[in-house]
C-alpha cells in the first residue's frame, strides 16, 4: 500500500515541475486567477507542504530554515515568488524537500504516529499524512494544468501521458465552441424558466387578490 501511495505522490510532484518547462520568468510567476494562482508559487507551496508534513510532523526537521515556512511567515508567502527569488533555487528547494520527505516515507511504517502543530497538535499516522499530501499535491497539479493551459495552451497529466483525446487544434476549437453553445443554451433556458415562474407567481397573486376582494364584498 505504501508503494502505491508513494507512486501517486510522485506523479503529482512530477506534474508540478513539468508545468514550468519552457516558460520564461514572467509566465511562471504570472497570476491568472483572482487569488493570484501562479505556477512557481504552486511549486513553492508544495515544497513547504513536504517540509512541514514529512518533516515537522514526525520530528525530522529540514536542513534549511525558510522564511515562508512555519510560524511567523507572511500570509501566502509560499504561494508566490518575488522578482528577486530565483527559479532554480525554488525548484532546488522542492527537490530537496522531496528527497527529505521520501526518506521519512521509506523509514517509517504507515502506522507511525506524528503530531500536527497547526491542527492543534493532533496525532496522525504516516498513512493519514500521505493521503493528505497526495490530495493537496494532486489538487495543485490540477491548478497548474489549468494555469499552464491559460498561458500557452499546453495541457496534460504527465510528460509521458497527457491523458487527453488524440485530437488536433481544429477539433479542440470545435469542441470548445460546442461546449460554449451548450452553456449559452442552458443559460437561456434557465432565464426563460425564471420568467415563466415569475409570471405564474404574479398571476397567482393577482387571482388571490381578486378572491380576497370578492370575499370582502
Amino acid at each position: 500500500m505504501k508503494a502505491d501511495l508513494h507512486s501517486y505522490l510522485r506523479g503529482g510532484r512530477d506534474t508540478l515541475l513539468w508545468k514550468l518547462d519552457g516558460l520564461g520568468e514572467y509566465d511562471i510567476r504570472r497570476p491568472l486567477t483572482p487569488t493570484a494562482t501562479n505556477l512557481l508559487g504552486l511549486v513553492k507551496h508544495a515544497a513547504a507542504m513536504e517540509i512541514l508534513y514529512f518533516g515537522v510532523v514526525f520530528g525530522r526537521p529540514f536542513d534549511q530554515e525558510l522564511p515562508y515556512v512555519g510560524d511567523g511567515a507572511e500570509i501566502n508567502a509560499d504561494m508566490w515568488a518575488s522578482a528577486d527569488e530565483n527559479r532554480e533555487e525554488i525548484v532546488g528547494v522542492y527537490r530537496r524537500a522531496i528527497a527529505h520527505a521520501d526518506t521519512t516515507i521509506e523509514a517509517l511504517a504507515l502506522d507511525e504516529v506524528g503530531r500536527v502543530p497547526w491542527w492543534g497538535d493532533a496525532p496522525v499516522t504516516l498513512h493519514h499524512v500521505l493521503v493528505h499530501v497526495i490530495a493537496e499535491t494532486q489538487r495543485h497539479a490540477g491548478h497548474a494544468d489549468i494555469v499552464r493551459e491559460l498561458i500557452d495552451g499546453a495541457a496534460g497529466l504527465l510528460p509521458s501521458n497527457d491523458n487527453l483525446p488524440p485530437a488536433d487544434e481544429s477539433w479542440w476549437l470545435d469542441h470548445r465552441q460546442r461546449v460554449e453553445q451548450a452553456a449559452l443554451d442552458a443559460g437561456k433556458r434557465s432565464n426563460q424558466l425564471s420568467v415563466d415562474h415569475g409570471q405564474t407567481v404574479a398571476a397567482m397573486r393577482d387571482q388571490a387578490g381578486l378572491l380576497r376582494i370578492d370575499h370582502d364584498n
